[in-house]
């Protein structure tokens, strides 16, 4: 084997550890800041899967469905957002929007909004979401 094959196979071999390094990454859950009643504790955060009960929503505020200009608008904003084991809504960001004003809305009217906790083997959970806020023309 000439030295050129032999470094092909260790170049194949290190890409494939490093695919189920990131693999391996990607599937474990991630710990996350959360403030709790005691000040900072650290809270694991699992993604939805046949072993999570997602959470549901519990109380929900309507967004303003106005820009500032006037204008309404047509459409979804989608934001992602991690769901606290006690139910409140942490680091909401818009993953799509529609308008720099409608974005700002639904992530202030989604910061208030409460769920009953994600469930994995009974205890509650913190989850990672998505939410698609519809804008519809009345």
């Amino acid at each position: 084997m000439s030295v050129k094959s032999e470094r092909r196979v260790f170049d194949r071999g290190l890409v494939r550890l490093l695919a189920c390094v990131l693999l391996m990454h990607a599937a474990s859950p991630l710990p996350a800041q959360t403030k709790g009643d005691g000040g900072d504790q650290e809270e694991t955060i699992y993604d939805l899967g046949p072993d999570v009960v997602p959470p549901r929503i519990v109380k929900q505020v309507a967004p303003r469905r106005s820009t500032n200009r006037g204008v309404r608008v047509v459409g979804s904003v989608t934001v992602a957002l991690v769901v606290s084991s006690k139910g409140i809504p942490k680091d909401v960001r818009v993953v799509k929007g529609l308008d720099p004003d409608i974005d700002q809305s639904t992530v202030e009217a989604v910061e208030k909004w409460r769920f009953t906790p994600a469930q994995k083997d009974g205890q509650p959970v913190a989850v990672r979401i998505s939410l698609d806020i519809a804008y519809h023309d009345m």
